[in-house]
Protein backbone atom coordinates (compact mmCIF):
# COMPACT_ATOMS: atom_id res chain seq x y z
CA UNK A 1 0.00 0.00 0.00
CA UNK A 2 1.37 3.60 -0.77
CA UNK A 3 2.02 6.38 1.55
CA UNK A 4 -1.01 7.98 0.11
CA UNK A 5 -3.10 4.99 0.33
CA UNK A 6 -1.77 4.66 4.85
CA UNK A 7 -3.02 8.76 4.83
CA UNK A 8 -6.56 8.09 3.54
CA UNK A 9 -6.57 4.92 5.91
CA UNK A 10 -5.50 6.89 8.86
CA UNK A 11 -7.81 9.92 7.99
CA UNK A 12 -10.90 8.01 7.46
CA UNK A 13 -10.26 5.25 10.23
CA UNK A 14 -8.03 6.89 13.15
CA UNK A 15 -9.06 10.76 12.42
CA UNK A 16 -12.60 10.51 11.93
CA UNK A 17 -13.20 8.44 15.69
CA UNK A 18 -11.46 11.56 16.98
CA UNK A 19 -12.90 14.20 15.26
CA UNK A 20 -16.10 12.95 15.48
CA UNK A 21 -15.73 13.43 19.29
CA UNK A 22 -13.64 16.00 19.74
CA UNK A 23 -13.27 18.23 17.38
CA UNK A 24 -10.51 20.30 16.32
CA UNK A 25 -9.74 23.39 17.36
CA UNK A 26 -10.28 25.26 14.01
CA UNK A 27 -12.14 23.89 10.92
CA UNK A 28 -9.39 24.89 9.29
CA UNK A 29 -5.65 25.71 9.85
CA UNK A 30 -3.70 28.83 7.06
CA UNK A 31 -0.82 30.92 6.71
CA UNK A 32 -0.44 34.64 6.95
CA UNK A 33 -0.94 34.36 3.32
CA UNK A 34 -3.49 31.97 3.28
CA UNK A 35 -2.44 28.82 2.41
CA UNK A 36 -4.24 25.87 3.99
CA UNK A 37 -1.88 23.77 6.28
CA UNK A 38 -2.30 20.38 5.96
CA UNK A 39 -3.12 18.40 9.57
CA UNK A 40 0.14 15.71 8.48
CA UNK A 41 2.53 15.87 5.17
CA UNK A 42 4.41 12.97 4.17
CA UNK A 43 6.62 12.14 1.14
CA UNK A 44 4.52 11.99 -2.22
CA UNK A 45 6.76 8.92 -3.71
CA UNK A 46 7.29 5.43 -2.59
CA UNK A 47 9.35 5.23 0.75
CA UNK A 48 9.78 2.14 2.17
CA UNK A 49 10.74 2.80 5.18
CA UNK A 50 8.42 5.36 6.18
CA UNK A 51 5.85 3.17 7.78
CA UNK A 52 8.65 1.40 9.81
CA UNK A 53 10.53 4.71 10.61
CA UNK A 54 7.64 7.11 11.05
CA UNK A 55 4.20 6.25 10.53
CA UNK A 56 1.40 8.07 11.80
CA UNK A 57 0.16 10.39 14.50
CA UNK A 58 -1.67 8.40 17.07
CA UNK A 59 -0.25 4.83 15.62
CA UNK A 60 2.69 2.76 16.10
CA UNK A 61 5.51 3.53 16.21
CA UNK A 62 4.60 7.28 17.46
CA UNK A 63 7.21 8.65 15.80
CA UNK A 64 5.34 11.30 14.86
CA UNK A 65 3.16 12.20 18.22
CA UNK A 66 0.64 10.09 20.53
CA UNK A 67 -2.17 12.13 19.75
CA UNK A 68 -3.79 11.46 16.09
CA UNK A 69 -4.64 15.05 15.83
CA UNK A 70 -2.22 16.94 18.37
CA UNK A 71 -2.13 20.22 19.04
CA UNK A 72 -4.87 20.56 16.19
CA UNK A 73 -7.19 19.02 18.92
CA UNK A 74 -6.30 20.63 21.64
CA UNK A 75 -2.65 22.71 22.62
CA UNK A 76 -0.15 21.07 25.61
CA UNK A 77 -0.99 21.42 29.01
CA UNK A 78 0.55 24.83 30.17
CA UNK A 79 2.17 24.21 33.57
CA UNK A 80 4.71 26.25 35.60
CA UNK A 81 6.09 24.56 38.25
CA UNK A 82 5.98 26.75 41.62
CA UNK A 83 5.56 26.47 45.46
CA UNK A 84 7.74 28.71 47.79
CA UNK A 85 7.66 29.15 51.60
CA UNK A 86 4.05 28.67 53.23
CA UNK A 87 1.23 26.38 51.50
CA UNK A 88 -0.68 29.62 51.68
CA UNK A 89 1.89 31.56 49.77
CA UNK A 90 1.85 29.00 46.54
CA UNK A 91 -1.21 28.62 47.32
CA UNK A 92 -1.86 32.50 46.26
CA UNK A 93 0.98 32.23 43.45
CA UNK A 94 -1.32 28.69 42.06
CA UNK A 95 -4.04 30.67 41.62
CA UNK A 96 -2.66 33.42 40.07
CA UNK A 97 -1.50 31.35 37.43
CA UNK A 98 -4.18 29.69 36.74
CA UNK A 99 -6.19 33.20 36.66
CA UNK A 100 -3.52 34.28 33.88
CA UNK A 101 -4.41 31.05 31.89
CA UNK A 102 -2.38 28.05 33.40
CA UNK A 103 -4.10 24.83 32.43
CA UNK A 104 -2.41 22.43 35.02
CA UNK A 105 -0.53 23.31 38.53
CA UNK A 106 3.33 21.69 38.80
CA UNK A 107 4.08 21.59 42.42
CA UNK A 108 7.78 22.21 43.75
CA UNK A 109 8.46 20.93 47.27
CA UNK A 110 11.12 22.26 49.80
CA UNK A 111 14.43 19.51 50.30
CA UNK A 112 12.54 18.43 53.66
CA UNK A 113 9.46 17.60 52.33
CA UNK A 114 11.70 15.92 49.79
CA UNK A 115 14.08 14.47 52.07
CA UNK A 116 10.73 12.93 54.66
CA UNK A 117 11.91 15.45 57.19
CA UNK A 118 9.38 18.02 58.87
CA UNK A 119 9.90 21.41 59.20
CA UNK A 120 11.04 21.21 62.93
CA UNK A 121 13.53 18.19 62.22
CA UNK A 122 17.07 19.39 63.00
CA UNK A 123 17.61 18.18 59.75
CA UNK A 124 15.79 20.79 57.96
CA UNK A 125 17.15 24.21 59.65
CA UNK A 126 17.76 26.87 56.94
CA UNK A 127 16.27 24.77 54.19
CA UNK A 128 11.99 25.36 55.00
CA UNK A 129 10.25 26.62 51.92
CA UNK A 130 13.55 27.70 50.47
CA UNK A 131 13.12 25.53 47.15
CA UNK A 132 9.41 24.82 47.42
CA UNK A 133 6.60 24.73 49.29
CA UNK A 134 7.03 23.47 52.98
CA UNK A 135 4.09 20.52 53.65
CA UNK A 136 4.32 18.89 56.82
CA UNK A 137 1.07 17.42 56.82
CA UNK A 138 -2.45 16.87 55.32
CA UNK A 139 -3.47 20.54 57.07
CA UNK A 140 -1.11 22.00 54.71
CA UNK A 141 -2.30 19.98 51.70
CA UNK A 142 -5.87 21.43 52.20
CA UNK A 143 -4.08 24.80 52.37
CA UNK A 144 -2.18 24.41 49.70
CA UNK A 145 -5.05 23.44 47.35
CA UNK A 146 -7.96 25.68 48.69
CA UNK A 147 -10.33 26.72 46.10
CA UNK A 148 -8.94 25.00 43.47
CA UNK A 149 -11.41 22.08 42.21
CA UNK A 150 -9.21 19.05 42.25
CA UNK A 151 -11.84 17.18 39.71
CA UNK A 152 -11.10 19.62 37.39
CA UNK A 153 -7.41 20.86 37.69
CA UNK A 154 -3.89 18.21 36.79
CA UNK A 155 -1.88 18.76 39.23
CA UNK A 156 1.85 17.48 38.86
CA UNK A 157 3.99 16.95 41.95
CA UNK A 158 7.27 17.05 41.22
CA UNK A 159 8.56 14.34 44.32
CA UNK A 160 10.20 11.29 44.64
CA UNK A 161 11.24 9.82 48.06
CA UNK A 162 7.88 11.05 49.59
CA UNK A 163 5.42 10.28 46.28
CA UNK A 164 3.38 8.13 48.36
CA UNK A 165 2.68 9.73 51.18
CA UNK A 166 1.98 13.31 49.29
CA UNK A 167 -0.13 11.15 46.80
CA UNK A 168 -2.03 10.21 50.32
CA UNK A 169 -2.34 13.64 51.11
CA UNK A 170 -3.71 14.89 47.50
CA UNK A 171 -6.41 12.10 47.60
CA UNK A 172 -7.19 13.16 51.35
CA UNK A 173 -7.66 16.19 50.18
CA UNK A 174 -9.85 15.65 47.02
CA UNK A 175 -11.92 13.51 49.60
CA UNK A 176 -12.27 16.61 51.97
CA UNK A 177 -13.56 18.53 48.88
CA UNK A 178 -16.10 15.78 48.01
CA UNK A 179 -14.06 14.44 45.24
CA UNK A 180 -13.26 11.00 45.15
CA UNK A 181 -9.81 9.45 44.23
CA UNK A 182 -11.55 8.15 41.14
CA UNK A 183 -11.90 12.08 39.76
CA UNK A 184 -8.60 13.20 40.31
CA UNK A 185 -6.27 14.00 37.62
CA UNK A 186 -2.28 14.52 37.67
CA UNK A 187 1.11 13.13 38.24
CA UNK A 188 3.66 11.80 40.84
CA UNK A 189 7.36 11.83 39.74
CA UNK A 190 7.74 8.42 41.79
CA UNK A 191 11.43 7.88 39.73
CA UNK A 192 13.50 6.83 42.82
CA UNK A 193 16.56 5.46 40.04
CA UNK A 194 17.02 8.94 38.94
CA UNK A 195 17.74 10.36 42.28
CA UNK A 196 20.85 7.93 42.92
CA UNK A 197 22.56 8.75 39.70
CA UNK A 198 21.34 12.49 39.36
CA UNK A 199 19.79 14.38 41.93
CA UNK A 200 20.22 13.04 45.43
CA UNK A 201 16.47 12.87 46.95
CA UNK A 202 16.51 9.45 47.77
CA UNK A 203 15.94 8.13 51.51
CA UNK A 204 15.75 4.08 51.28
CA UNK A 205 17.71 1.67 49.86
CA UNK A 206 16.92 0.72 45.75
CA UNK A 207 14.99 -2.48 46.81
CA UNK A 208 12.65 -1.01 49.47
CA UNK A 209 12.42 1.96 46.97
CA UNK A 210 11.04 0.66 44.52
CA UNK A 211 8.87 -1.78 46.55
CA UNK A 212 6.52 1.78 47.08
CA UNK A 213 6.72 2.16 43.40
CA UNK A 214 5.22 -1.01 42.53
CA UNK A 215 2.76 -0.62 45.70
CA UNK A 216 1.73 2.80 44.08
CA UNK A 217 1.32 1.56 41.04
CA UNK A 218 -1.19 -1.26 42.20
CA UNK A 219 -2.89 0.67 43.96
CA UNK A 220 -3.94 3.23 41.65
CA UNK A 221 -4.88 0.91 38.82
CA UNK A 222 -8.21 0.35 40.67
CA UNK A 223 -8.29 3.32 42.96
CA UNK A 224 -6.69 6.18 41.32
CA UNK A 225 -7.12 5.49 37.59
CA UNK A 226 -6.39 8.80 36.09
CA UNK A 227 -3.62 9.42 37.78
CA UNK A 228 0.26 9.16 36.23
CA UNK A 229 1.84 6.87 38.80
CA UNK A 230 5.19 7.61 37.80
CA UNK A 231 7.15 10.72 35.58
CA UNK A 232 10.29 9.07 34.64
CA UNK A 233 12.87 11.45 34.65
CA UNK A 234 14.98 12.40 32.12
CA UNK A 235 15.48 15.95 33.47
CA UNK A 236 17.30 15.90 36.00
CA UNK A 237 19.95 13.48 34.46
CA UNK A 238 20.30 16.04 31.58
CA UNK A 239 20.88 18.92 34.46
CA UNK A 240 23.50 17.00 36.05
CA UNK A 241 24.90 17.31 32.73
CA UNK A 242 24.35 14.05 30.69
CA UNK A 243 24.18 14.74 26.32
CA UNK A 244 20.94 14.35 24.55
CA UNK A 245 21.49 10.37 23.93
CA UNK A 246 22.34 9.79 27.77
CA UNK A 247 19.21 11.42 28.82
CA UNK A 248 17.46 9.27 26.54
CA UNK A 249 19.22 6.03 27.11
CA UNK A 250 19.26 6.15 31.15
CA UNK A 251 15.82 7.71 31.51
CA UNK A 252 14.34 4.68 28.69
CA UNK A 253 16.81 2.09 30.60
CA UNK A 254 15.36 3.28 33.78
CA UNK A 255 11.84 2.75 32.71
CA UNK A 256 12.43 -0.40 31.87
CA UNK A 257 13.53 -1.15 35.09
CA UNK A 258 10.45 -0.17 36.57
CA UNK A 259 8.30 -2.07 34.16
CA UNK A 260 10.17 -5.19 35.16
CA UNK A 261 9.60 -4.49 38.60
CA UNK A 262 6.08 -4.33 38.66
CA UNK A 263 5.99 -7.17 36.21
CA UNK A 264 7.87 -9.47 38.55
CA UNK A 265 5.55 -8.19 41.95
CA UNK A 266 2.60 -9.91 39.34
CA UNK A 267 1.33 -6.87 37.95
CA UNK A 268 0.28 -7.44 34.17
CA UNK A 269 1.99 -4.98 32.21
CA UNK A 270 -0.53 -4.18 30.61
CA UNK A 271 -2.42 -3.03 33.44
CA UNK A 272 0.05 -0.11 34.80
CA UNK A 273 1.82 0.70 31.62
CA UNK A 274 -0.63 2.78 29.65
CA UNK A 275 -0.23 5.29 33.13
CA UNK A 276 3.19 5.41 32.81
CA UNK A 277 5.05 9.10 31.86
CA UNK A 278 7.81 10.73 31.37
CA UNK A 279 9.54 13.67 31.71
CA UNK A 280 12.34 15.35 29.52
CA UNK A 281 14.78 18.17 29.68
CA UNK A 282 14.53 20.95 26.22
CA UNK A 283 17.89 22.30 25.99
CA UNK A 284 19.24 25.05 23.56
CA UNK A 285 20.10 22.67 20.59
CA UNK A 286 16.74 23.22 19.14
CA UNK A 287 17.17 20.51 16.20
CA UNK A 288 18.79 17.81 18.33
CA UNK A 289 16.09 18.83 20.78
CA UNK A 290 13.14 17.95 18.24
CA UNK A 291 15.08 14.68 16.98
CA UNK A 292 15.59 13.36 20.48
CA UNK A 293 11.63 13.92 21.68
CA UNK A 294 10.89 11.79 18.34
CA UNK A 295 13.34 9.12 19.34
CA UNK A 296 12.71 8.28 22.63
CA UNK A 297 9.02 8.00 21.18
CA UNK A 298 10.22 5.62 18.75
CA UNK A 299 12.29 3.57 20.86
CA UNK A 300 10.17 3.35 24.28
CA UNK A 301 7.21 1.95 21.38
CA UNK A 302 9.65 -0.75 20.73
CA UNK A 303 10.81 -1.63 23.55
CA UNK A 304 7.29 -1.88 25.59
CA UNK A 305 6.03 -4.20 22.40
CA UNK A 306 8.42 -6.33 21.61
CA UNK A 307 10.97 -6.53 24.86
CA UNK A 308 7.34 -6.58 27.35
CA UNK A 309 5.06 -8.12 24.75
CA UNK A 310 2.40 -5.45 25.52
CA UNK A 311 -0.62 -5.70 23.55
CA UNK A 312 -2.29 -2.47 24.41
CA UNK A 313 -0.92 0.38 21.82
CA UNK A 314 -1.65 2.82 25.17
CA UNK A 315 1.28 0.96 26.72
CA UNK A 316 3.46 1.50 23.71
CA UNK A 317 3.14 5.34 24.03
CA UNK A 318 5.58 7.44 25.43
CA UNK A 319 3.74 10.75 27.06
CA UNK A 320 6.15 13.22 28.52
CA UNK A 321 6.33 16.51 30.24
CA UNK A 322 9.16 18.77 28.82
CA UNK A 323 10.75 21.43 31.06
CA UNK A 324 13.23 23.99 29.69
CA UNK A 325 16.82 23.58 30.75
CA UNK A 326 17.29 25.37 34.68
CA UNK A 327 21.40 24.69 33.43
CA UNK A 328 21.61 26.95 30.22
CA UNK A 329 20.08 29.72 32.88
CA UNK A 330 22.59 32.07 33.16
CA UNK A 331 22.91 35.14 36.48
CA UNK A 332 24.96 37.36 33.57
CA UNK A 333 22.23 39.41 31.63
CA UNK A 334 19.28 36.94 32.69
CA UNK A 335 17.18 38.82 30.07
CA UNK A 336 18.84 36.64 27.76
CA UNK A 337 17.30 33.53 29.39
CA UNK A 338 14.24 34.42 27.74
CA UNK A 339 15.44 33.68 24.37
CA UNK A 340 17.05 31.11 25.48
CA UNK A 341 13.26 29.01 27.25
CA UNK A 342 11.88 30.22 23.98
CA UNK A 343 13.91 28.17 21.66
CA UNK A 344 13.69 25.39 24.50
CA UNK A 345 10.45 25.50 24.54
CA UNK A 346 9.59 25.40 20.66
CA UNK A 347 11.82 22.35 20.82
CA UNK A 348 9.24 20.28 23.09
CA UNK A 349 6.16 21.70 20.86
CA UNK A 350 7.66 20.57 17.58
CA UNK A 351 9.11 17.54 19.90
CA UNK A 352 5.17 16.42 20.42
CA UNK A 353 5.58 17.16 24.18
CA UNK A 354 1.83 16.57 26.10
CA UNK A 355 2.86 19.21 28.59
CA UNK A 356 5.17 22.17 29.08
CA UNK A 357 6.94 23.96 31.89
CA UNK A 358 8.60 27.61 30.99
CA UNK A 359 11.23 28.36 33.49
CA UNK A 360 11.49 32.49 34.04
CA UNK A 361 14.89 34.36 33.13
CA UNK A 362 16.02 35.14 37.14
CA UNK A 363 15.85 31.75 38.00
CA UNK A 364 19.53 31.40 38.20
CA UNK A 365 18.84 34.48 40.63
CA UNK A 366 16.40 33.43 43.24
CA UNK A 367 13.01 31.93 42.61
CA UNK A 368 10.77 33.79 40.18
CA UNK A 369 8.86 37.20 40.48
CA UNK A 370 5.14 37.11 39.51
CA UNK A 371 6.39 39.10 36.23
CA UNK A 372 8.89 36.65 35.39
CA UNK A 373 6.80 33.89 36.00
CA UNK A 374 3.79 35.96 33.71
CA UNK A 375 6.46 36.32 30.85
CA UNK A 376 7.50 32.59 31.28
CA UNK A 377 4.15 31.69 30.36
CA UNK A 378 2.92 33.92 27.66
CA UNK A 379 6.40 32.69 25.89
CA UNK A 380 4.16 29.28 25.67
CA UNK A 381 1.29 30.89 24.66
CA UNK A 382 2.81 32.76 21.61
CA UNK A 383 3.80 29.71 20.68
CA UNK A 384 0.89 28.14 20.92
CA UNK A 385 -1.48 31.08 19.38
CA UNK A 386 0.85 32.70 17.22
CA UNK A 387 3.61 31.02 15.76
CA UNK A 388 1.87 28.40 14.17
CA UNK A 389 4.16 25.95 15.04
CA UNK A 390 0.57 24.27 16.34
CA UNK A 391 -1.21 24.00 13.01
CA UNK A 392 0.34 20.89 11.68
CA UNK A 393 1.36 17.62 13.20
CA UNK A 394 5.46 16.65 13.11
CA UNK A 395 6.29 19.32 10.72
CA UNK A 396 10.05 18.97 10.42
CA UNK A 397 8.98 15.27 9.71
CA UNK A 398 11.24 14.85 6.40
CA UNK A 399 13.78 17.40 6.71
CA UNK A 400 16.49 15.06 6.20
CA UNK A 401 19.02 16.46 9.04
CA UNK A 402 15.67 15.76 11.90
CA UNK A 403 15.38 12.37 10.26
CA UNK A 404 19.15 11.43 10.72
CA UNK A 405 19.31 12.80 14.06
CA UNK A 406 16.35 10.87 15.25
CA UNK A 407 17.62 7.86 13.75
CA UNK A 408 20.98 8.28 15.41
CA UNK A 409 20.07 9.05 19.07
CA UNK A 410 17.71 6.11 18.47
CA UNK A 411 20.83 3.77 17.30
CA UNK A 412 23.34 5.40 19.95
CA UNK A 413 20.60 5.49 23.32
CA UNK A 414 20.28 2.03 22.37
CA UNK A 415 23.31 1.32 22.83
CA UNK A 416 23.77 2.40 25.85
CA UNK A 417 20.67 0.42 26.87
CA UNK A 418 22.25 -3.19 25.76
CA UNK A 419 25.08 -1.89 27.94
CA UNK A 420 23.43 -1.51 30.98
CA UNK A 421 21.21 -4.89 30.46
CA UNK A 422 24.60 -6.53 30.32
CA UNK A 423 25.43 -5.05 33.95
CA UNK A 424 21.92 -6.30 35.00
CA UNK A 425 20.08 -3.22 34.44
CA UNK A 426 19.33 0.26 35.76
CA UNK A 427 19.90 -0.79 39.57
CA UNK A 428 22.99 -2.50 39.04
CA UNK A 429 24.53 -0.39 37.22
CA UNK A 430 23.50 2.61 39.08
CA UNK A 431 25.21 0.79 42.29
CA UNK A 432 28.17 0.16 40.30
CA UNK A 433 28.45 3.63 39.46
CA UNK A 434 27.99 3.55 35.26
CA UNK A 435 25.46 6.08 34.25
CA UNK A 436 27.27 8.59 37.27
CA UNK A 437 30.49 8.11 35.65
CA UNK A 438 29.42 8.75 32.20
CA UNK A 439 27.13 11.91 32.89
CA UNK A 440 30.39 13.53 34.62
CA UNK A 441 32.43 12.76 31.76
CA UNK A 442 29.54 14.47 29.63
CA UNK A 443 29.45 17.12 31.89
CA UNK A 444 32.88 18.45 32.36
CA UNK A 445 34.09 17.79 28.63
CA UNK A 446 31.01 20.73 28.32
CA UNK A 447 32.26 22.81 31.03
CA UNK A 448 35.98 22.41 29.56
CA UNK A 449 34.26 23.91 26.31
CA UNK A 450 32.65 26.58 27.90
CA UNK A 451 35.68 28.05 30.11
CA UNK A 452 37.88 27.56 26.73
CA UNK A 453 35.20 29.99 24.66
CA UNK A 454 34.83 26.37 22.02
CA UNK A 455 31.24 26.40 23.42
CA UNK A 456 30.36 30.01 23.41
CA UNK A 457 27.14 31.24 26.16
CA UNK A 458 25.99 35.00 25.23
CA UNK A 459 26.75 36.93 28.13
CA UNK A 460 29.36 34.70 30.10
CA UNK A 461 32.34 34.33 28.03
CA UNK A 462 31.20 36.68 24.76
CA UNK A 463 29.64 39.79 24.35
CA UNK A 464 29.90 40.30 27.97
CA UNK A 465 29.02 43.45 29.94
CA UNK A 466 29.48 45.41 32.56
CA UNK A 467 25.73 44.72 34.67
CA UNK A 468 24.03 46.19 37.46
CA UNK A 469 22.69 43.87 40.24
CA UNK A 470 19.28 42.97 39.68
CA UNK A 471 16.88 44.23 41.76
CA UNK A 472 13.28 42.88 43.29
CA UNK A 473 14.15 39.53 43.47
CA UNK A 474 11.97 37.04 45.29
CA UNK A 475 13.55 35.76 48.54
CA UNK A 476 11.82 33.61 51.31
CA UNK A 477 12.37 35.50 54.92
CA UNK A 478 13.53 33.33 57.79
CA UNK A 479 9.57 33.83 59.08
CA UNK A 480 8.54 31.61 56.62
CA UNK A 481 10.48 28.56 58.61
CA UNK A 482 9.30 30.06 62.24
CA UNK A 483 5.59 30.36 60.78
CA UNK A 484 5.86 26.66 59.72
CA UNK A 485 7.07 25.64 62.70
CA UNK A 486 4.55 26.78 65.06
CA UNK A 487 1.73 25.62 63.12
CA UNK A 488 3.62 22.38 63.06
CA UNK A 489 3.35 22.64 67.08
CA UNK A 490 -0.27 23.58 67.15
CA UNK A 491 -1.32 20.10 64.52
CA UNK A 492 0.37 18.04 67.02
CA UNK A 493 -1.03 18.99 69.73
CA UNK A 494 -4.41 19.74 69.33
CA UNK A 495 -4.94 16.08 66.96
CA UNK A 496 -6.27 12.42 68.38
CA UNK A 497 -2.28 11.41 69.06
CA UNK A 498 -3.52 8.31 70.05
CA UNK A 499 -5.16 7.77 66.46
CA UNK A 500 -1.69 8.72 65.08
CA UNK A 501 0.39 6.57 67.06
CA UNK A 502 -1.93 3.73 66.12
CA UNK A 503 -1.79 3.96 62.50
CA UNK A 504 1.87 4.44 62.25
CA UNK A 505 2.23 1.06 64.58
CA UNK A 506 -0.25 -0.49 61.50
CA UNK A 507 2.42 0.74 58.55
CA UNK A 508 5.53 -0.46 60.43
CA UNK A 509 3.94 -3.56 60.32
CA UNK A 510 2.73 -3.52 56.99
CA UNK A 511 6.12 -2.13 55.89
CA UNK A 512 7.70 -5.45 58.18
CA UNK A 513 5.61 -8.10 55.67
CA UNK A 514 3.93 -7.47 52.13
CA UNK A 515 1.14 -5.80 52.18
CA UNK A 516 0.50 -3.12 49.90
CA UNK A 517 1.67 0.33 51.79
CA UNK A 518 -0.37 2.78 50.11
CA UNK A 519 -3.71 2.06 52.42
CA UNK A 520 -1.51 2.40 55.68
CA UNK A 521 0.14 5.47 54.52
CA UNK A 522 -3.34 7.06 53.60
CA UNK A 523 -5.05 5.84 57.22
CA UNK A 524 -1.98 7.69 58.73
CA UNK A 525 -2.65 11.07 57.01
CA UNK A 526 -6.01 11.28 57.45
CA UNK A 527 -5.24 11.75 61.09
CA UNK A 528 -2.92 14.10 60.02
CA UNK A 529 -0.29 11.99 60.84
CA UNK A 530 3.03 13.90 59.59
CA UNK A 531 5.35 13.53 56.27
CA UNK A 532 8.22 13.07 58.96
CA UNK A 533 6.64 10.61 60.91
CA UNK A 534 5.61 8.50 58.48
CA UNK A 535 9.03 8.68 56.80
CA UNK A 536 10.48 7.75 60.20
CA UNK A 537 8.29 4.88 60.11
CA UNK A 538 9.37 3.13 57.21
CA UNK A 539 13.34 4.25 57.85
CA UNK A 540 13.17 2.25 60.64
CA UNK A 541 12.18 -1.37 59.03
CA UNK A 542 14.45 0.04 55.32
CA UNK A 543 17.00 2.28 56.74
CA UNK A 544 18.83 4.65 54.50
CA UNK A 545 20.65 4.40 51.40
CA UNK A 546 24.60 5.25 51.40
CA UNK A 547 25.80 6.82 48.41
CA UNK A 548 28.08 5.00 45.78
CA UNK A 549 31.03 7.33 45.32
CA UNK A 550 32.38 7.75 41.77
CA UNK A 551 35.85 9.24 41.17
Amino acid sequence: MSIQDEKKRWQEQTIAKVVAKNPERKPTFNTTSDIEVERLYVPEGEDSAYAEKLGFPGEYPFTRGVQPTMYRGRFWTMRQYAGFGTAKESNERYRYLLEQGQTGLSVAFDLPTQMGYDSDSAMADGEVGKVGVAIDSLADMEILFDQIPLDKVSTSMTINATAAVLLAMYIAVAEKQGYTSQQVMGTIQNDILKEYMARGTYIYPPRESMRIITDIFAFCKDQVPKWNTISISGYHIREAGSSAVQEVAFTLADGIAYVEAAVKAGLDVDDFAPRLAFFFNAHNNLLEEVAKFRAARRLWAKIMKERFGAKNPRSWMLRFHTQTAGCTLTAQQPDNNIMRVTIQALAAVLGGTQSLHTNSRDEALALPTEESVRIALRTQQVIAYESGAADSIDPLAGSYMVESLTDQIEEQASDYIRRIDDLGGAAEAISRGFQQKEIQDSAYAYQKAVETSDQVIVGVNRFTVKGVPPKDLLKVKPEVEIAQKKSLAALKAKRDNGAVEQKLAALKIAAQGSDNLMPFILDAVKVYASLGEISDTLRAVFGEHQETVVL
